[in-house]
């Protein structure tokens, strides 16, 4: 049995259908990458997963627990084993870096203080960005942002991971250890769904890749086999390369 099993799922906004019947799978241990063109429905996906986003229809089942998602605030409950890394990062500017990680810990799970501070400044550490403790968020650059929102998703001891554009705001460098911070998680045990427009982080990480078209998945492969030359998902993301080496 797959740890995370996601099926039928669709969202209606008015008359727009933005995601049709979608469905995938990944197991403990995975990282699976849906991608797409911009508007294909990837991050109304995550939202749903996790309860930000009502859905008309569908289930998703975690480490054999059913949801259904259309049931009102059903979703909610995955928080527990869930957490999320949006895009624009939702951190806290008027909180240090530091308590934007010990926040939640401490008042909502009532882990002790020095406990949560010892773990925050381990991932800070992790990340490479230990000397940012004391700053707020204004202070740091948006690739700074970015793993700061990570390191604030992985203090909740999440067995599941949702990350929207992970690697969006960061050079190659710090690309490539997030990359191999994910591949540490998931061989740990961590499952992992990213959406991503970066292609070669795609390629480098993903134990599955899900492609998805106007709201519906029309490809689904093993990273292997996606890798082969004239599968569908391979065409599209050697298409997305080559439009971002024009950009």
């Amino acid at each position: 049995m797959p740890y995370l099993d996601v099926s039928n799922v669709s969202v209606r906004k008015g008359c727009k259908e933005i995601l049709g019947d979608v469905g995938f799978q990944a197991g403990r241990g995975e990282i699976v990458s849906l991608i797409g063109p911009s508007g294909s429905g990837k991050t109304t996906m995550l939202r749903a997963l996790i309860g930000l986003q009502g859905a008309q229809s569908g289930t998703v089942t975690v480490d054999g627990r059913r949801i259904d998602l259309s049931a009102p605030k059903a979703a909610a409950s995955l928080r527990h084993k869930a957490a999320i890394v949006f895009q624009n990062f939702g951190l806290f500017d008027h909180m240090s870096v530091l308590r934007n990680l010990t926040l939640a810990p401490t008042l909502v799970h009532k882990r002790p203080g020095d406990e949560a501070e010892k773990e925050a400044r381990t991932l800070l550490e992790r990340l490479g960005i230990e000397d940012k403790a004391k700053l707020s968020p204004r202070e740091l650059s948006g690739g700074q942002k970015q793993r700061v929102a990570i390191a604030r998703a992985l203090m909740q001891r999440p067995a599941l991971l949702l990350l929207d554009e992970p690697t969006s705001a960061l050079d190659p460098a710090r690309v490539r250890e997030v990359g191999h911070l994910m591949q540490d998680l998931a061989a740990e045990g961590m499952t992992i769904i990213q959406v991503s427009h970066a292609m070669q982080a795609v390629r480098s990480v993903s134990s599955r890749i899900i492609l998805l078209q106007e709201g519906r998945v029309i490809h689904a492969a093993d990273s292997a086999d996606a890798a082969t030359p004239d599968h569908p998902i391979a065409r599209f993301m050697n298409s997305q390369d080559a439009q971002d080496n024009m950009a």
